[in-house]
């Protein structure tokens, strides 16, 4: 993603409404930061009366530099056009980090409504940038000049970025095309914006009380005792409240034998972003699809997928579906494996049912039991939230050279938010690491990782800065955490995009650290998830939460065999909403209406009626709270099949462990960012292209016949 497109939520823009300013009440947010390791946010000195003035401040700022970048009399050059880009923004980008974080994890009805204000201006500056004629007139004569050929490959991408960037935002379009194309930018904004505050609100707005303590039946003391808390923490003491985030709704239909409330906790869940009212996001996704379409053929692309996949691993969205299908039919065909043995449960049982959505993680639960001997109640106790957070860090260490020291003075945002100083082998200072671990009222759910700065040694060295966040569920006082195998997971997850931001080593920071690809972004992370299971990482931190001991070898092994357990659901319900994204998007501009298209294309697909998607098209955040994974949301099994690819090379060599793998991983894939095009990176780390064989292998389906 270039420097001029984004550095955080929001994206790097302003509209002309709003003057520079040097306001008293911008507060610190628009100052140089302070402090050691190059400075640090002020998270703990922001209020949200400084958001708008700082803008004002900054965007001043930002618009003078451009000014100086285009107006300049002096012929174009790398230096005084493409590197000058590089270095405009800086008081906006500090501005937009902090902008970022209280979208995300400190949102209040007061910050709504600023955000309301602020983001369809957000979105301007960035089309005034791109529609800057004399702006692109240099960039695009550095991207043509003979002179390209003698700059560093890492320049030459970077010239090329640049110029691809704007192109695709229209800077060739005419006077009439530039208008629209900026006219519907600011309307996706505010429907962006507006989606993402309505499902925040429905998941604030559903959760489950109960009552009676007869209503917990099944669910482990740890679950419980979370349960209490947050109903303490919502002033229901005495009750047991569960909370309509992901983290805490599926440990509910895991355990609970209470098929009445497993069935409200999954349909509160299910339903967020469509409920008729104020907070029904349905109206939203049809007007976003039709301005995207319509941007789309503006700008010169059949459809939005079209423009959106141009410049990924994938190149098409034909590509992209060939791998999905690929993998949809082998996915089924285990569901009904699944769902036969889970219902052979129910019937044996007497329970007189046909297994639904809200039934299947009860009876996944008890064919893993009956199968494998694996109960996850028995693993839990050994999955602490905090020995986990130790075993990434080590792991880190041991592949990778990276040392973690807490940094308590560190200004954080919230009380919950911890900080470690990241050091390499040698020593050196490569950046802070925060982790805000726990879920809250104004922060929105899931898991996820973002850098406040970037790492860069541009005009100096410039460490980074990253953070992870989640959203699990508080245990009772004086109690550890416990959190599924799944869950644990997610966590190695995130630190994987976090180690991605850590290890890079580029020059210039639009090509640092992740920002590559969509579909090539997700391998740092999902290889990451590799290192849980090992011995090596069990054995030193799945200590039980009562004794102390580590997890017996013998579960682990169990752990181990069950690897593939479940591969149906979980390919299913993720391919499922990769595929409506793609369907979706490939409609150009033929009116969608939601709740229809989903229905229908789920029918000709052949959903299985016991298994809904992953993201509902009403809450699927990853698409319509933003440009992010719109049309890209097959990018996890893009890049899961590189994954699979890169993990068999690991294990070629001897494990997952081996250094020289490890060595060549982080030369050519963490430390590179975007100075290398992906595909050419990957065949630097791997010798070769991947190909789905891995990925069939890993998750236990047939391998195609000549498959590779």
């Amino acid at each position: 993603m270039s420097r001029v497109l984004a550095t955080g939520v929001g994206a790097l823009s302003l509209a002309s409404s709003l003057a520079a300013s040097d306001a008293p009440d911008a507060g610190p947010l628009a100052s140089e930061w302070k402090g050691p390791h190059g400075g640090l946010p002020p998270f703990d000195q922001v209020q949200v009366a400084h958001f708008k003035p700082a803008f004002e401040t900054a965007i001043g700022a930002y618009r003078a530099e451009i000014r100086q970048i285009a107006d300049q009399a002096a012929p174009a050059s790398f230096d005084n056009t493409i590197a000058a880009l590089e270095k405009a923004g800086r008081t906006l980008d500090r501005v937009e980090a902090v902008y970022g974080v209280w979208g995300s994890t400190m949102s209040t009805p007061e910050f709504r409504a600023i955000e309301q204000e602020l983001e369809p201006k957000l979105a301007a500056l960035r089309d005034e940038v791109y529609q800057n004629e004399a702006l692109f007139k240099r960039i695009e004569a550095v991207y043509q000049s003979p002179d390209k050929a003698r700059l560093t490959p890492e320049q030459q991408r970077l010239v090329w970025l640049h110029h691809t960037e704007f192109v695709r935002a229209g800077a060739r379009l005419d006077a009439a095309g530039k208008a629209r194309v900026a006219a519907i930018n600011q309307r996706l904004a505010t429907l962006y914006t507006t989606f993402s505050q309505n499902l925040l609100a429905d998941e604030e707005g559903y959760a489950t009380v109960i009552a009676d303590a007869a209503g917990l039946a099944g669910l482990p003391d740890s679950f419980r005792a979370a349960a209490a808390a947050e109903a303490e923490a919502r002033d229901q003491k005495g009750q047991w409240v569960i909370a309509n985030t992901r983290s805490s709704v599926e440990p509910f239909l895991t355990y609970s034998i209470r098929r009445d409330l497993r069935e409200q906790v999954w349909r509160n869940f299910v339903s967020r972003g469509d409920h008729p009212g104020a907070h029904d996001n349905k109206p939203l996704i049809s007007e976003i699809l039709g301005l995207r379409a319509e941007r789309a053929r503006l700008l010169g692309y059949a459809t939005h997928a079209h423009w959106r996949l141009e410049n990924s691993m994938a190149r098409t969205p034909e590509r992209a579906m060939e791998l999905m299908e690929a993998v949809w039919k082998p996915a089924l065909a285990r569901v009904r494996e699944e769902v036969a043995d889970m219902q052979a449960i129910a019937d044996a049982e007497g329970a007189g049912i046909k297994i639904a959505p809200w039934d299947y993680r009860f009876y996944a639960e008890k064919v893993r039991k009956a199968k494998y001997d694996l109960d996850e109640n028995e693993v839990k106790p050994y999955l602490q939230l905090d020995k986990l957070r130790e075993a990434m860090f080590w792991a880190a260490g041991q592949i990778y050279g990276l040392a973690f020291t807490p940094a308590p003075d560190v200004p954080v945002y919230h009380g919950e938010v911890r900080v470690w100083e990241v050091r390499a082998a040698d020593g050196r200072h490569v950046g802070l690491f925060y982790f805000d671990p726990y879920a809250r009222t104004g922060k929105r759910s899931g898991a996820w990782m973002n850098a406040y700065r970037s790492q860069e040694r541009f005009d100096r060295p410039i460490t980074t800065l990253v953070s992870n966040n989640s959203n699990f569920m508080k245990g009772g006082a004086g109690e550890p955490v416990l959190v599924s195998w799944e869950d644990a997971k997610t966590l190695f997850h995130e630190f994987g995009h976090a180690l991605h931001g850590l290890c890079s080593d580029v020059t210039y920071p639009s090509l640092s650290g992740t920002r590559v690809p969509r579909d090539y972004v997700e391998l740092p992370s999902q290889i990451n998830e590799r290192w849980l299971a090992t011995p090596e990482v069990l054995n030193r931190f799945a200590l039980h939460s009562k004794t102390g001991e580590p997890m017996p070898s013998a579960l682990a092994q169990r752990i181990q065999k069950a690897s593939k357990f479940n591969q149906g659901f979980a390919t299913t319900e993720f391919l499922a909403s990769g595929l409506i994204d793609m369907k979706l998007h490939l409609a150009g501009e033929r009116a969608i209406d939601p709740a229809a298209f989903e229905r229908d294309e789920l029918d000709q697909l052949g959903m299985p009626s016991e298994i809904v998607m992953r993201h509902r098209m009403p809450h699927f955040a990853h698409i319509f709270a933003g440009e992010g994974y719109s049309a890209g949301y097959y990018s996890y099994l893009w890049a899961d099949t590189l994954t699979a690819d890169a993990a068999e090379a690991f294990l070629e060599a001897g494990g997952l462990y081996d250094n020289s793998i490890a060595a060549r991983f982080k030369r050519h894939v963490l430390s590179a960012g975007n100075t290398v095009e992906p595909a050419e990176a990957y065949r630097q780390f791997r010798g070769r292209d991947a190909g789905i064989a891995a990925l069939m292998r890993d998750r236990g389906f047939p391998v195609p016949a000549g498959g590779k």
